[in-house]
């Protein structure tokens, strides 16, 4: 199975209403926590979420501190280095110009990992593996 980078909305999906998720994405989330495999998530993603319950447009179950260490917790966190911010201003004229979703997507090119992400935007682009 592959190794799985999630997109900030599908995280949230997962914690909060994993209804949303498509029948492949919540299997292979389930099959990865049964198996103990490890789950990836872009560090911009934690700022994101952040910034959704700040602004209201997030409600979450418990303290912001406490909701992002338990991601934290939860996933392996991968920081954004000079690579990532390199290839995220190189995806292209074609891709989407959220600068969280260049971080995403070049997050999940340079470490070989296939992006979960419901993103119409990203997967019409489609030059990272996706599911």
């Amino acid at each position: 199975m592959a190794q799985v980078l999630l997109d900030t909305h599908i995280l949230i999906w997962w914690q909060l209403d994993s209804a949303r998720l498509s029948r492949a994405q919540l299997h292979t989330l389930l099959d990865l926590e049964k198996r103990g495999q490890p789950r990836f998530l872009s560090a911009i993603s934690l700022r994101e979420i952040a910034n959704l319950i700040a602004t209201g447009r997030l409600e979450i179950p418990a303290s912001t501190d406490s909701w992002l260490d338990e991601i934290e917790s939860d996933l392996i966190v991968l920081p954004i280095t000079a690579r990532i911010a390199a290839e995220s201003v190189r995806l292209g004229e074609d891709f989407p110009k959220d600068p969280a979703d260049q971080i995403i997507v070049a997050t999940a090119r340079c470490h070989g990992l296939t992006l979960i992400t419901a993103d119409e935007r990203i997967r019409r682009w489609g030059k990272v593996p996706l599911l």
